[in-house]
């Protein structure tokens, strides 16, 4: 029994502001903690982001490389039983068409895409609001 009172007693000599302080600091440093673990996983995550990007940008320009590389062996393959200046042209024609066919379809999407309104979601929060307008006048 005196041992439960030495213990409440000791543990009743800090007030409740002092009580209070402690657990204020103790949450602003939890807090604070917490923000800067919080950073340097972000950190982290975009260091690898950006050289995840760069990397996936660097296989384009290969990529790049590699498609006029086979555009160039279309055109040679072409010229063993064409001039080369027609083969040339012919590859060239049939690439010019495929830019144009793609810009045309791009375009409609485009279209499609603007303007960037979310036009549902502006009509049902238009609904929304005539309905709380309807149930306030009731």
């Amino acid at each position: 029994m005196t041992e439960h009172n030495a213990v409440q007693s000791g543990a009743d000599a800090r007030s409740t502001s002092e009580l209070v302080h402690d657990l204020t600091d103790q949450v602003s440093t939890l807090v604070r903690d917490e923000i800067q673990l919080a950073t340097a996983e972000l950190k982290e995550k975009g260091k690898n982001a950006g050289i995840g990007a760069g990397m996936f940008g660097a296989a384009g320009v290969v990529a790049g490389y590699g498609g006029m590389a086979a555009i160039a062996c279309v055109v040679l393959a072409l010229a063993l039983v064409l001039p080369a200046w027609l083969a040339a042209l012919i590859v060239t024609v049939a690439l010019f068409a495929l830019a144009g066919v793609l810009a045309l379809v791009g375009r409609g999407r485009l279209r499609r895409g603007t303007p960037p309104v979310p036009e549902q979601a502006v009509q049902s929060v238009q609904r929304d609001i005539a309905t709380v307008k309807e149930h306030a006048h009731r």
